[in-house]
């Protein structure tokens, strides 16, 4: 087994665990009569801290460089240690006297359920794992390096940028609905774009602190939940995803979309 097929398999478990886990708490009645008979708990709130503590896993997961990773018997060491010890603000909430108990006992649980995943990978044998993009999470200076990059180049302002500050939205920045990144066509417009620029990993930078290093093929410059704020490392172009329903672009790419991008004038954004 090498390293690649084990960080895939535990990125994909752990992935897949998450999207288990949050429909199950979406199908989950808010309600129901506490076990002593005098509250009402939420049966859906034992969900969370499920997925909080899967989620804190797979970030530390992807910690992990995709080009550089630990011998076999060493990620096996780096993995466990994630299972056991990842954790996030998220997975150390406060909660109430009487649901400690059976907070830290699901958390306790899910962390055997990895722990477990993973010594099937390892005793497999010939395991087999479907691949993954590449995907790494940056670490804290790294996005702060970004960010600063970003605000001295193109006036990044605690991660918003066009045309969410006050000053006017320049006349090369190329807004766009949000719709348009969240059609398959339009996506790959963009994609397609960064393509002919040259390609490269690209960086995002998120609202939700989820920052991270990925492959064109997964660039997705849209909001999600979360604001974004993409680039590559020579910071030739930038692109911008708020919570107004905008996606704007500027430099290389925008040039690009204006003049590859037959149908763009169909998702200009008009001020409000």
């Amino acid at each position: 087994m090498d390293s690649t097929t084990l960080q895939v398999a535990a990125r994909r478990y752990l992935m897949e665990r998450y999207d288990e886990l949050t429909r199950r708490y979406a199908a989950t009645p808010v309600q129901g009569p506490a076990e002593d008979g005098y509250r009402y708990r939420s049966e859906a709130g034992r969900i969370v801290p499920r997925y909080h503590v899967v989620a804190a896993i797979l970030a530390q997961v992807e910690r992990l460089d995709p080009d550089c990773l630990p011998e076999p018997s060493d990620l096996v060491d780096v993995l466990a240690e994630a299972g056991d010890t990842a954790g996030s603000p998220s997975t150390r909430s406060a909660s109430e006297a009487a649901e400690v108990a059976a907070e830290v006992e699901v958390v306790a649980e899910e962390r055997r359920l990895f722990r477990s995943a993973l010594q099937g990978w390892v005793t497999a044998g010939d395991l087999r794992v479907e691949p993954l993009p590449y995907r790494r999470r940056l670490t804290p200076a790294e996005s702060t390096e970004r960010q600063e990059r970003l605000r001295r180049r193109w006036g990044l302002v605690d991660r918003s940028w066009h045309p969410m500050l006050a000053d006017p939205t320049p006349p090369d920045v190329l807004v766009l609905a949000d719709a348009s990144m969240w059609d398959e066509r339009g996506l790959a417009e963009a994609r397609a774009a960064l393509r002919r620029l040259g390609g490269g990993r690209v960086t995002e930078l998120s609202e939700d602190g989820a920052d991270v290093l990925v492959d064109v093929e997964t660039f997705a410059p849209r909001y999600a939940g979360a604001e974004g704020v993409w680039s590559d490392d020579t910071l030739s172009w930038i692109a911008y995803a708020s919570h107004e329903g905008t996606v704007a672009f500027g430099g290389h790419l925008a040039a690009a979309l204006e003049v590859g991008w037959a149908d763009v004038d169909r998702w200009r954004w008009s001020a409000w």
